[in-house]
């Protein structure tokens, strides 16, 4: 009896590490599942936002050697009627206005600070456009009516075998791909899941196998098409995009701080909206696109790439906003003219070429689904400018 409870015993005590060192195992992936469970409370969104190294996989991007470059301030403007009524409904946490280049306005709300590395979301997609012409122009990517699997032949057999670059970068790959962030089993959540875990962003991708149409014949938003442009991207040079947008553009403006990703499990970067920067280094890169893509008299992004990337050529209904190489166009925009790129929960990079406008705003926005939102939005960016115009 005695030898049946002291193998009991030892068995107990394995038992015990055992379960102990899987706890530790996997104490980093339920940390990471809790985070992104509670991402968006109410309580926690703001301070999530500037903070989301503190919970996710992550890579720093280097930002170079040179100098932080000067962003002058110049002659503020009175800001317009409902701005204050605007911060205040669209949980607006910072606005930077650039007028030709000059800082016309800089606020910063709800605790945050010019220190604060915010959240992206989708306007990351805007950089990985301007970083996807750069390999166009560089020869990397040898046209965007080459399939997709020419570069991502991992995705041969699902839903983009019969996708082109054009058809992904326009947002036109026919896939199906559930992007209600406000329900659980939606793939975009499905995929926020893997990332959280530690999975690997290019198999889940891999594993999409339903179309709703035939690539290239219909529009539709879909976050995942951006990830296969890096999978392109990564495909054509055998580098990391982390090491590419840092190299190609980030060390060459002159940030105040370095950016960073968030990543999977095997760390590709989540080029689909997990980019975090300052305000004012998003206002760098928004004035580097506004002057055609060159920046401290050098030309890093193709300007013909810029106008292209900008401009409303993807199949979107009329009258509705238009959508370009990972660029938004707003309704009644004239072409090339007024863009922006655009993320969830009120991030914003706006662009108005003829006023010499950048208006950068991030945000916390709950309510960012709710209908009409985005037309105000676009409405105050337009009342910004006409306000600089007034002064």
């Amino acid at each position: 009896m005695r030898k049946v409870l002291k193998w009991g015993g030892r068995i107990g005590l394995v038992a015990v590490v055992a379960a102990a060192a899987v706890s530790i195992w996997k104490r980093e992936e339920i940390t990471r599942l809790i985070a992104v469970n509670s991402l968006f409370d109410a309580q926690k969104i703001v301070h999530n936002f500037s903070n989301m190294n503190a919970a996710f996989l992550n890579i720093e991007l280097d930002r170079g050697d040179g100098p932080v470059s000067d962003l002058p301030k110049g002659d503020s403007f009175v800001m317009p009627a409902g701005y204050d009524e605007w911060v205040r409904t669209r949980s607006v946490t910072s606005t930077l206005v650039l007028k030709d280049g000059v800082i016309a306005h800089e606020a910063y709300y709800l605790g945050t600070t010019a220190q604060d590395r915010r959240i992206s979301w989708s306007v990351a997609k805007s950089y990985l456009s301007a970083l996807f012409g750069i390999l166009v122009e560089e020869g990397a990517i040898a046209s965007l009516d080459d399939p997709v699997v020419k570069y991502a032949p991992s995705l041969e057999g699902g839903a983009y075998s019969e996708a082109t670059v054009l058809n992904v970068l326009q947002m036109s790959s026919g896939i199906t791909f559930d992007e209600d962030y406000l329900a659980y089993d939606s793939d975009i959540n499905r995929m926020g899941r893997v990332l959280a875990l530690g999975g690997k962003m290019d198999d889940f991708t891999a594993g999409l196998t339903h179309s709703f149409a035939p690539a290239g014949q219909e529009w539709k938003y879909t976050s995942i098409d951006t990830h296969v442009v890096g999978m392109i991207a990564r495909g054509a040079t055998g580098r990391s995009v982390p090491d590419l947008l840092s190299e190609k553009i980030l060390s060459k403006l002159g940030q105040e701080q370095p950016a960073y990703y968030l990543t999977d499990g095997v760390g590709v970067a989540f080029v689909l909206g997990g980019l975090n920067l300052t305000t004012r280094d998003y206002a760098r890169f928004g004035q580097m696109i506004l002057q055609d893509g060159a920046w401290n008299g050098e030309q890093i992004v193709p300007a013909d790439w810029v106008a292209a990337s900008t401009l409303p050529s993807a199949k979107t209904k009329d009258g509705q906003i238009g959508y370009g190489y990972q660029w938004w166009v707003p309704v009644g925009a004239i072409p090339g003219e007024e863009f922006l790129g655009r993320g969830i929960y009120g991030q914003f990079i706006y662009i108005n070429k003829p006023a010499g406008i950048v208006v950068v705003s991030t945000g916390a926005d709950k309510l960012f689904r709710e209908a009409g939102v985005n037309d105000q939005n676009v409405d105050m960016f337009r009342q910004i400018v006409a306000a600089s115009e007034t002064k």
